[in-house]
């Protein structure tokens, strides 16, 4: 499917790699230009010698930082005039159960996966013309706990909310707020996480056994659901939170 995204300029947050790096693929795939951002500068330099093109950007930069959204902004403007949509994906926070959180890493993680991405949508929205779109990329988690992720599980669901409200907000003014919900994608995260379990590969059979497919998802399978929903090829789809699961959730 054509997305209807060529010369379209899109930011992109913690993606240096994972699932934020699959969606500016599918984005560049189509012709889209890219503002990718990330906190490991030799990531960006890796995802820019693989796509040594006129379509790119790279912006080191933190989410918790209050001048990251006006930063990735001008950088957007100065080099092709335009903000069409924007991603915002972080890293994950802290794994480990509620009530073994301290408060730094409560505060911590606030700042980034909150704040940071609250203030990055604001912040593009006003820049955005009729047909622009912001998605959050958070996690099944705001719809169902995931044990072990008590800060995830406290903070996902609040920005689900935030992010219903502004596509009432935004929408008079033609611009789309969704989310997206990965599960189980094999990410340098997810693998992590499963390796800090006392047996990583019994629990990726576990966690394989209750997905539906049976399987962990690919990167770029999310990549593609997300640039779809980022496109105006999706120009009716608003205040929507879309799993990437295979099905894990029982919710529906």
């Amino acid at each position: 499917m054509d997305l209807d995204v060529a010369d379209h300029v899109y930011l992109l947050t913690g993606a240096s790699k994972g699932l934020g790096r699959a969606t500016a693929e599918a984005l560049l795939a189509d012709g889209a230009r890219v503002v990718v951002s990330g906190r490991d500068p030799d990531a960006l330099a890796a995802f820019a010698a693989e796509h040594p093109h006129a379509q790119v950007e790279t912006v080191v930069a933190d989410n918790s930082d209050p001048d990251t959204a006006e930063l990735l902004v001008d950088r957007a403007k100065l080099r092709w005039g335009r903000v069409d949509g924007l991603l915002v994906s972080v890293g994950g926070p802290p794994a480990g159960p509620a009530h073994a959180m301290s408060d730094e890493q409560w505060r911590g993680a606030f700042e980034s996966v909150f704040l940071g991405a609250v203030r990055l949508a604001r912040t593009v929205a006003a820049e955005l013309p009729e047909g622009g779109s912001i998605a959050f990329v958070l996690s099944t988690s705001a719809k169902s706990p995931v044990s072990g992720l008590g800060i995830s599980n406290g903070l996902r669901p609040g920005l689900a909310a935030v992010a219903k409200e502004m596509a009432d907000e935004f929408g008079p003014k033609g611009i789309r707020v969704n989310t997206l919900l990965p599960g189980r994608i094999d990410t340098d995260r997810v693998r992590e996480l499963d390796a800090g379990s006392d047996d990583p590969d019994a629990t990726r059979t576990l966690w394989e056994e209750r997905i539906p497919l049976r399987r962990y998802g690919r990167p770029e399978e999310f990549g593609a659901v997300a640039a779809f929903v980022l496109s105006r090829r999706a120009s009716f789809l608003t205040g929507v939170a879309v799993p990437v699961d295979g099905g894990l959730l029982r919710t529906y």
